[in-house]
């Protein structure tokens, strides 16, 4: 092909399903495979063919080990990928507890689901993957250190610059030689860590490229005084008004960082006084196995003492088995418990919920991004009522936010390291943030870069990188999804919603007759629009 081609695949107008396609001369290239969150609509697209043949897919460029970066990479080694998959030792060594973690959700999920439709008389379905495609997978990878160019195809090679973001995360830069004039240099910046992250430096990368792929999570967002100080005072005051003699403290964490930042900064609170002596719960296995793996890599994480120093802690306790988990339930004295998944869209923070939720003596405190259409962001968003595997939940509990633990770069922090970043030759592409959030990075851009040179692109959509720019590929297959179903909800969310109206109508009615009227009403409604269909 005369020029390279970059196509959208994911993260497109959304914050999941990072994975973006560089075809070239010498073979095509995927920088993430990440899984879909979000909608039912939207991960659905994860049992969905791949909108490219795997089996063509020559290698593959690692950013960091989070699920919506790297969770789709078993399922393309099981359709016929056999090339190697580049990352950072860390991230290699993070997705060996991972992807097998999520592997093991899949098909406990798909298992309970599949006695649910059963009963129903429905069809089943199949895991995405398995542990086997996990292990798999797991053996294609090839770990690379920061700085430090490794080949990736002949005439193509590419670098790790720590990102700041997670245990072993990178933006990753990519040279590609051409026929005509020098290399051409693409960054991809993948996940930015904000500023004071905690056992993180603040994220480089080189200046002067052709084109940036910059994320935009918190584009729109200003964090005031976020530092470490200030990001320990709140989480104290959090727990402290969350404390109840017979109640619970629960937070919804991404097992991999977020889980240890807060058994870091509960555990220096609690050593300094600041906090009584509170039981801690880790309910999570990966968390307990992402822990050693950051354990073993303390030394190279900015105050990885202390986070040994809260691992020692006697108040501290994983646990590690289903039995263990359910007995968490039967807790009678102030407790605080950390489970995933960060969303609640699986995992045993959902089980957790379905015991708490419906308690005036409860807190439930999110501490991470929340997508829109998950579970975490229907809570946030101020839900009444909820529900949980088919079952309806009434929300009593306290619901709060404490964003200073984002792995997120804020508006501010992304505009500068974009600056630190100039001159870019061409064009900036925006991607893994929602549209408010990508709108409000492009406006603090303003008079940094040309207006027009940011753009936005949308799901699969497809661009050839010219000397004189990038210019938009005509597809002769629609998008898997048009925009308007991308980071929003879809009708999955609102059957929930119309069923828990109906039963707080249903239970609202002052007598029989009246429900019973209630009724009648909806099914007359329910065959009308039969025939009307």
């Amino acid at each position: 092909m005369p020029h390279p081609r970059l196509t959208f695949h994911g993260a497109a107008r959304s914050v999941t399903g990072s994975c973006f396609r560089l075809e070239t001369d010498h073979g095509d290239i995927l920088i993430d495979c990440g899984l879909f969150q979000g909608s039912k609509t939207e991960k659905e697209l994860n049992y969905r063919p791949f909108p490219f043949a795997p089996e063509k897919i020559a290698a593959v460029i690692l950013s960091h080990a989070h699920i919506d970066h790297s969770g789709l990479l078993p399922k393309l080694v099981k359709h016929g990928f056999s090339g190697p998959i580049h990352a950072t030792p860390a991230t290699t060594d993070l997705a060996g507890v991972m992807l097998p973690d999520s592997a093991h959700i899949q098909e406990i999920e798909v298992e309970q689901f599949n006695r649910r439709a059963a009963r129903r008389d429905r069809g089943s379905v199949s895991p995405i993957y398995t542990g086997a495609d996990a292990a798999a997978c797991l053996d294609q990878f090839c770990s690379h250190p920061y700085n430090s160019w490794f080949a990736v195809l002949p005439g193509l090679k590419a670098r790790f610059w720590n990102a700041g973001h997670l245990l072993g995360s990178a933006s990753v830069e990519v040279e590609l030689a051409q026929a005509e004039g020098g290399p051409l240099r693409i960054l991809f910046s993948a996940d930015i860590g904000p500023d004071y992250k905690l056992m993180h430096p603040d994220p480089e990368g080189p200046s002067g490229v052709d084109y940036l792929i910059c994320e935009s999570t918190y584009g729109d967002r200003d964090r005031i005084d976020a530092t470490a100080d200030r990001r320990r005072q709140m989480l104290c005051e959090e727990v402290r008004a969350a404390m109840h003699p017979h109640g619970a403290l629960l937070i919804p964490s991404f097992a991999v960082e977020r889980a240890q930042e807060l058994i870091s900064d509960l555990g220096r609170l609690i050593a300094e006084g600041a906090l009584p002596q509170i039981p801690i719960y880790v309910d999570s296995p990966l968390a307990t196995k992402a822990t050693r793996v950051f354990a073993k890599h303390h030394k190279e994480l900015e105050e990885g003492a202390v986070l040994m120093q809260g691992l020692k802690s006697r108040h501290l306790h994983f646990t590690e088995t289903r039995e263990q988990s359910i007995a968490l339930d039967r807790l009678q004295d102030f407790h605080i418990v950390i489970a995933a998944s960060g969303m609640c869209d699986a995992g045993r923070i959902r089980h957790r919920l379905k015991n708490w939720l419906w308690r005036d003596e409860a807190t439930v405190l999110f501490t991470g991004f929340q997508a829109v259409g998950t579970l975490g962001r229907i809570l946030q968003d101020g839900a009444k009522s909820v529900r949980i595997q088919g079952e309806d939940f009434a929300v009593r509990a306290r619901v709060r936010s404490l964003d200073l633990y984002s792995g997120h770069a804020d508006g501010t922090e992304l505009r500068d390291w974009i600056k630190e970043r100039l001159p870019i030759r061409h064009q900036m592409f925006l991607v893994h943030g929602e549209e408010p959030a990508m709108a409000g990075l492009a406006a603090r851009l303003d008079g940094i870069v040309a207006v027009d040179s940011v753009l936005q692109p949308k799901l699969d959509e497809g661009f050839v990188l010219t000397p004189d720019g990038a210019q938009s590929l005509a597809s002769a297959t629609p998008p898997r999804l048009s925009p308007e179903k991308v980071a929003h909800l879809d009708w999955h969310n609102d059957v929930s919603r119309l069923l828990l109206e109906i039963n707080e109508g249903l239970l609202a009615s002052p007598d029989e007759k009246t429900r019973a009227a209630l009724i009648r009403r909806l099914q007359r409604a329910l065959k009308e629009a039969e025939r009307q269909t």
